[in-house]
């Protein structure tokens, strides 16, 4: 796919699905706005993609207004638009509902639901300007289906699909398209803290019986943020092995 001439910003970048979504739309051509608040992480991946059109490292807090409407003033000044919104930024804080307290539930919907709010209000006013912008956002097969232990979690990414379908509604006049991929078990640093156990039950629930791989959700991203995808919005696509119904 073809990325050339365009800007893309991807939260979550420093590493993971992040980083593997921005290695695959810098083989396309984009040029990258890195985001992240693990700095070190953070330009250690930006200098892993140095071979890219450009790459830009911003190290923000998704949940901080101020800091993420200075970022993305900053770099449509630099690069003059913004093409391309990833919302892969996102944390686990897991326990039963029973055990799980107030701290756990609101840093968790804090940072995947505020988060991708904040950055998709402030990247939309200018696409909303140069009549056109792909949003894609990160949700997750725990917020379609459900998962035990993570109540917090799955809620923030159920926020997000419908966040999503709402986005898309009130911007596709405007030629800009907002879509959801929902990744189920992906071989990540966030998957392979699992006890033995967990990863068991969770091979268990893939009709594929394998985890996927970052590559897998990079690609699915890649194409809702194409010129291919133009006439798709308001989709969540999962990307899980069969998982989801």
């Amino acid at each position: 796919m073809n990325f050339e001439g365009k800007t893309a910003i991807v939260t979550g970048a420093a590493r993971g699905i992040g980083l593997e979504i921005a290695r695959t739309l810098a083989a396309g051509g984009a040029a990258l706005v890195l985001v992240d608040v693990l700095e070190d992480a953070l330009q250690a991946a930006a200098d892993s993609l140095a071979g890219a059109a450009s790459v830009r490292a911003c190290a923000v807090d998704v949940t901080d207004e101020a800091a993420v409407e200075r970022m993305i003033d900053e770099v449509v000044e630099q690069t003059g638009r913004i093409d391309i919104l990833v919302n892969n930024a996102g944390i686990t804080r897991d326990d039963l509902l029973l055990r799980m307290d107030a701290d756990e539930w609101d840093t968790v919907l804090r940072v995947n639901l505020k988060g991708t709010f904040l950055m998709t209000k402030h990247a939309a006013r200018y696409m909303v300007r140069q009549k056109g912008g792909r949003i894609v956002n990160l949700a997750s097969v725990s917020g379609l289906v459900g998962n035990p232990g993570q109540a917090n979690y799955s809620a923030s990414k159920a926020g997000v699909v419908g966040f999503t379908r709402t986005v898309a509604r009130e911007l596709a006049r405007k030629n800009i398209t907002c879509n959801a991929v929902a990744p189920g078990f992906i071989d990540t640093e966030m998957t392979r803290v699992l006890s033995d156990k967990a990863k068991e039950n969770a091979l268990a629930a893939i009709p594929m019986k394998r985890m996927g791989e970052a590559a897998d959700v990079a690609r699915a991203v890649a194409f809702l943020a194409s010129d291919d995808a133009a006439y798709v919005t308001g989709h969540v696509l999962p990307v899980d092995g069969g998982m989801a119904p």
